[in-house]
């Protein structure tokens, strides 16, 4: 039986950061090399459709007209409210049984529907995180979510991987096995679970 994943608790939860992100901090660093808060935006606003759409068995849309790479350059004027609409829409198609089942497609990647739900999981709640180190904003995501991306994480950190981490996530990061589910979730996705901004 498919396992149905409640995308809703990691969207509310990154719509309350964006309700405590200001105009000045769209240039802020964030963990992700290169990427300011206002790039992380912009990727945002077009993982959140194209997992939307990957729900739907829509295809991706978005996939042929966006530009490549994230950039603010890019990011909708209305991202304020246009970003917490997408996302509930996000936790919406992902609500519905037929969203689970069978392939679909996002990012032009195909993989088994269960599989891509979990991959949406896994950028809200690590995205999320990137947002709120870069923006000095509190995150703790729920049990549920963390047990899902470090499964996620784990999985794609099995030898053999390479390949399928590349673009997604960044060399492991060391982190001691004692330490919490999520900061060990965070180093299997390439990231320092210590990472503080430099302009704070």
């Amino acid at each position: 039986m498919t396992t149905m994943l409640d995308l809703g608790p990691p969207a509310q939860q990154l719509t309350t950061l964006l309700e405590g992100l200001t105009d000045d901090q769209l240039a802020a660093r964030t963990p992700c090399e290169r990427s300011t808060v206002g790039d992380l935006l912009d990727h945002l606003m077009g993982l959140t459709l194209a997992f939307t759409f990957a729900a739907q068995k829509a295809g991706d849309p978005a996939q042929s007209s966006s530009p490549p790479g994230w950039s603010v350059r890019n990011l909708a004027p209305d991202w304020r409210t246009r970003l917490p609409r997408q996302l509930e829409d996000l936790v919406a198609a992902w609500r519905e049984p037929d969203a689970w089942e069978g392939m679909t497609e996002a990012g032009g990647v195909t993989l088994p529907a269960e599989v891509m739900g979990s991959v949406a999981m896994d950028e809200l709640v690590l995205h999320s995180w990137d947002l709120a180190r870069g923006t000095g904003q509190p995150f703790e995501p729920d049990p549920a979510s963390t047990a899902v991306v470090l499964g996620f994480t784990s999985a794609m950190s099995e030898p053999g991987q390479d390949v399928a981490r590349e673009g997604l996530f960044g060399p492991v990061v060391d982190v001691p096995v004692d330490e919490p589910d999520f900061q060990r979730a965070l180093g299997l996705s390439g990231r320092d679970p210590y990472w503080e901004s430099p302009q704070r």
